[in-house]
This record gives C-alpha cells, sequence and structure tokens, in this order.
C-alpha cells in the first residue's frame, strides 16, 4: 500500500517484547578512540550512486533519525515501512505521531515480507530507498514462516541480492540486538539469533555500515556522510 505518510522512526513504533529481551549496547573501551576518530576524519559526499547504507542501534539510540537525514539529501525518496498496523490501538497513534516528522513529498510503501522485490520495482522510480526497519522483517519472517526455514532463508538471500542490484542507493535500519541478556523463551532467541543473522548479511553487501549510540554515529565500515556530520 502507497500512502502519504510521514514519520522518522517507523522501526522503532512497534514494540518486540514478544520476541526480544532488553538490549544493552556496550563499546570495547580499546575500540573508542578509533570510533572518535572515524566519526572526526571519516566524511563522504552522499548520496553516492547505487550505495547501500545499514544504520543499527538500539531502541531510542537515534538510528532511524539518522537514516532519515541520510535520505533527506535525495530528491526521490521511498519511505518503505516493515511495520504493519494492524488492529493496534498504540500502533496507530504512533505512526500518526510520527507522520509529521517526514517530508510530505515522501512516497511510503507498507511492505512487510518481500523487500527485495520491492527494492528492484520501486527503486526504478527513486533516488533513495529508505527502509525502516529490518528488526520488524525478521518478526514478519518469523511469523510467516515459521515452520518454513527454506522460505524464511529465500526471502533474506532475495533481499542481499537486490541490495548488490539496487537500481538506487539503499539506506537500510535495524536493531543492534546481540548486546542485551539472553531470551529466556526459545522464539525470543530465534528472534535474536534472525535479526543478527540478517544484520551481518545487509552488513557484507553494504558499502556503509553506522552503530548509533546515544545519538551519536560511529563508522563501523565506510564512513559517516558528510551532510549528517554532528
Amino acid at each position: 500500500m502507497i500512502t502519504g505518510l510521514r514519520s522518522t522512526s517507523l522501526g522503532e513504533l512497534k514494540s518486540i517484547s514478544t520476541h526480544r529481551g532488553s538490549c544493552l549496547l556496550t563499546i570495547p573501551a580499546q575500540h573508542s578512540a578509533m570510533f572518535q576518530a572515524g566519526r572526526q576524519e571519516q566524511t563522504m559526499s552522499y548520496p553516492q550512486s547505487e550505495s547501500v547504507t545499514l544504520v543499527l542501534g538500539g531502541v531510542r539510540s537515534g538510528k532511524s533519525r539518522l537514516a532519515q537525514r541520510i535520505a533527506e539529501q535525495a530528491e526521490r525518496v521511498t519511505f518503505i515501512a516493515t511495520a504493519e498496523r494492524r488492529d493496534d490501538p498504540e500502533m496507530h497513534a504512533k505512526i500518526e505521531r510520527h507522520r509529521s516528522d517526514r517530508p510530505q513529498n515522501w512516497i511510503t510503501i507498507e511492505e512487510p515480507i518481500q523487500l527485495g522485490h520491492t527494492i528492484r520495482e520501486v527503486g526504478k522510480n527513486s533516488d533513495i530507498l529508505l527502509i525502516d526497519c529490518l528488526t520488524l522483517f525478521a518478526s514478519n519472517l518469523l511469523e510467516a514462516y515459521s515452520e518454513d526455514a527454506e522460505g524464511l532463508q529465500a526471502q533474506i538471500d532475495q533481499l542481499c541480492m537486490a541490495l548488490k542490484t539496487a537500481p538506487c542507493s539503499v539506506v537500510l535500519v535495524s536493531n543492534e540486538v546481540g548486546s542485551g541478556v539472553v531470551p529466556a523463551y526459545e522464539l525470543g532467541r530465534r528472534f535474536r539469533d534472525l535479526v543478527g543473522e540478517i544484520n551481518q548479511r545487509v552488513a557484507s553487501v553494504a558499502d556503509t555500515v553506522l552503530l548509533m549510540v546515544a545519538g551519536l554515529p560511529f563508522p563501523l565500515k565506510g564512513a559517516i556522510p558528510a551532510e549528517v556530520q554532528q
């Protein structure tokens, strides 16, 4: 469905409490100097032609806000929301609250699962795609393919292949869930493992990977876009 919605943090709108335990992000002290140097020295002009950027972070880390700032550098932007409205009053309220933060000229497409196909088709008429977020994409996959491991992996494979051959630049948002406590229930562990796998797969094909901590971006791969430097 294509709408005229506007939002900066749709990837943080839906609670994943049924799938995930608390998340704690930590950065080893020995890497802090490297990260800080990266933030100060590594810059690039954005958007690059057909580049892929992955923005990771914990809840309320500022990852969706940064992703939007990156996308705002382009003229034709399509926002791909993986969240499903369903019959959830809280979700509807959050979506409405965040609409005003997204530029009115952006196109919004709600696609919970078929990201690979959407990238190939919608990217033809866009300068940049903003996908928020892969965390809910993982949740949707678990629900749709709970007993079909091959079907689930096929969707991830299609996403990564589409990113490699994307007709425009793509920015993806995802939660870093590997630094928290181990979920006490089996479904939660499956969800955590799936998000981690998707993050690794996407990071391997991305040109740039940024980790958001307390609103500050740290380059893990590539460089921080010059236009969004703090």
